[in-house]
């Protein structure tokens, strides 16, 4: 069942270069459980695009199956979406990005979704480079069928019911940066400040851009010995610092003590700004991100913010050498170049 918002709005709400307002960016009433971390994360999605002036036209939502895959539904309702197969998300972003890569392509899985029957669709899809943000809304449990352990589920942690989790963690950002990722974030729903930043920064970054953000299971996973309740991230959560995206052209207007911040330049030229706890910690260098990503582990801590950028790297469009031209505009004649260039890439292949 669907449930539809009310058009009617203030008219005095805040719009952005595109005369939008946030309002313009919502979907449907969601149907997840009140509280659910996940409608935060769409409520900071929402956020992002506003203040980006995004055009929700330019936008593909995809998504797998789960209740993070139900998300989509609730945030930009004039974009394009595609609500896949269970865990087979990521190859229908790879076709569409090749197919139209004018698109800003939004995925959105989860840890059963990616880390589990999709595992092997998420690596294929980080070595590929393909240009799009991967959000995985991360609670350690299947909601949808009542509560078993994810594949992300900490060792030890206790089910709703008092069952042991008996096998560890599969650490999604530390594989996504061995695969190749070239961006690659965690956070935390309930923490807007630090997710809206991340989310504008993977927006503007080419290439395979991972936020991993642990979001509770209200229902299934947010009692007292779950390592993805609520009150363990808040206890647990040690955060790199403030991040903050920083719009070409416009006046940086946070200020940062000298040597406690790494700016790295993105593809379009603008920035994202970290101030970090660790002024030696370089977000650009990956085994330093891995060697941190493991220490904080062992300290049973979950470290959040930036955790690696790559902005050298190039995308999967750029690495086939795919025309500018979306593949499903090319007429006739560029599809079929002729006889006499068709004999010299045969002669090529000889």
């Amino acid at each position: 069942m669907s449930y539809f918002k009310p058009i009617n709005k203030h008219p005095n709400l805040e719009k952005n270069k595109l005369g939008l307002t946030r309002r313009d960016y919502e979907g449907g009433v969601s149907t997840l459980c009140a509280g659910c971390g996940h409608d935060s994360i769409s409520a900071c999605i929402i956020e992002a695009c506003f203040r980006l002036n995004i055009e929700a036209y330019k936008v593909a939502k995809l998504s797998g199956i789960g209740c993070s895959s139900k998300a989509p539904a609730y945030f930009l309702n004039a974009s394009h979406g595609f609500n896949s197969v269970h865990g087979r998300m990521p190859s229908i972003a790879t076709g569409a990005n090749c197919a139209n890569e004018d698109l800003l392509y939004l995925g959105v899985s989860g840890d059963g979704d990616s880390a589990s029957i999709g595992i092997g669709q998420f690596i294929h899809a980080i070595r590929r480079q393909v240009n799009m943000v991967y959000f995985v809304e991360n609670n350690g449990t299947y909601g949808l069928t009542k509560g078993q352990f994810s594949a992300t589920n900490d060792l030890e942690s206790k089910n709703k019911y008092g069952e042991d989790n008996l096998f560890p963690p599969i650490d999604l950002t530390s594989m996504a940066i061995q695969m190749g990722a070239s961006y690659v974030a965690r956070s935390f729903s309930g923490d807007r400040d630090q997710l809206v930043p991340l989310i504008m920064g993977a927006i503007q970054h080419k290439g395979f851009a991972l936020l991993d953000i642990i979001s509770p299971c209200v229902t299934f996973n947010n009692h007292d010995s779950s390592t993805k309740s609520y009150d363990y991230i808040r206890n647990h959560n040690e955060a790199m610092g403030k991040t903050d995206f920083v719009p070409l052209g416009e006046e940086i207007k946070t200020n940062y003590d000298e040597g406690s911040s790494v700016e790295v330049k993105l593809h379009d030229g603008s920035r994202l700004s970290l101030e970090k706890t660790d002024h030696n910690f370089d977000p650009t260098d990956a085994g330093n991100s891995l060697d941190l990503i493991r220490k904080k582990n062992k300290e049973g801590k979950i470290i959040t913010g930036l955790l690696y950028v790559d902005n050298k790297c190039k995308p999967l469009t750029e690495i086939m050498d795919l025309p500018d031209k979306p593949l499903n505009t090319l007429e006739q004649d560029e599809l079929c170049p002729g006889s006499e260039i068709l004999e010299v890439i045969n002669n090529d292949l000889s």
